[in-house]
């Protein structure tokens, strides 16, 4: 990987991390567009490692929620929720990254979940809970369940997962979405300290290059998140899910007509 293709990959990580059409999805094939080959292993390292960036903008923006010390409610039920992520993580890490790998298998997941989304506002319309302060323990595990939903299906999206799970307990799009955001700070940290430590065993630590390379890609895509947050929140309450599952299918279908002809290799 260049100097280039690490900045374009952040770019597209800031831009997709928190919509629900699948940043992994997104940077897996803009990789294989740049000619970053599957067998790459530092490449799917840097696609998981960058999301930390992404997910610290999180931090940024709802500073005064992360440091609610007086209020442990807040930190335990992210502890909760992000349970089972870690557990499914660990388990099954290694056929999680051959999944991966297979861009063809992405592209029927993102049209799958195209469809859904077409139906998700209608679906789950009744809204009780506004805050995360309404969220109780039992539901916050709910959503960590929701969430390995995602783990185990690459392309669906994380964000999906946990804004739809929350929504079907009665969130509301503001509120499910938030805390999706708050819950994908301790789970993205786990991820990434994770592939970093395993990385740093078997190849006998990082070059100077793909240090440099783990350093910008994670400025970037902390620069671009934070503009694609407050724009996230703002569109979703105003136009819901229909216009993400339309955008999900068309993307999906231009992937595998992109395998067909060659131009991305399945």
């Amino acid at each position: 990987m260049n100097t280039i293709q690490t900045i374009i990959i952040g770019i597209v990580e800031g831009l997709t991390e928190f919509l629900p059409i699948s940043s992994t999805a997104h940077m897996r094939i803009t990789e294989n567009l740049l000619g970053i080959g599957n067998d790459d292993k530092f490449s799917i390292v840097f696609t998981i490692a960058i999301q930390l960036g992404a997910i610290l903008s999180v931090v940024v923006l709802y500073w005064k929620k992360f440091i609610r010390f007086n209020e442990w409610q807040f930190y335990a039920k992210l502890f909760i929720a992000v349970i089972p992520a870690l557990i499914v993580g660990k388990l099954l890490s290694e056929k999680i990254d051959s999944v991966l790998e297979k861009p063809v298998i992405i592209s029927w997941i993102m049209i799958a979940g195209g469809l859904a989304f077409l139906f998700i506002d209608k679906i789950f319309n009744k809204h009780t809970i506004e805050s995360d302060e309404q969220i109780s323990f039992l539901k916050s595990l709910q959503i960590g369940l929701f969430q390995c939903l995602a783990i185990l299906l690459p392309g669906l999206s994380r964000s999906a997962a946990t804004i739809i799970g929350g929504m079907s307990l009665k969130l509301t799009r503001a509120a499910a979405a938030e805390f999706s955001f708050f819950l994908a700070v301790p789970t993205m940290l786990a991820a990434t300290v994770y592939k970093l430590y395993k990385y740093n065993n078997e190849n006998g630590g990082f070059s100077e290059n793909e240090i440099k390379q783990l350093i910008l890609g994670n400025a970037v895509a902390f620069l671009v998140a934070l503009l694609a947050i407050k724009f996230f929140i703002q569109f979703l309450q105003k136009h819901g899910f229909k216009i993400w599952g339309y955008y999900r299918i068309v993307v999906g279908l231009i992937l595998l007509l992109l395998i067909q002809k060659g131009f991305i290799a399945i």
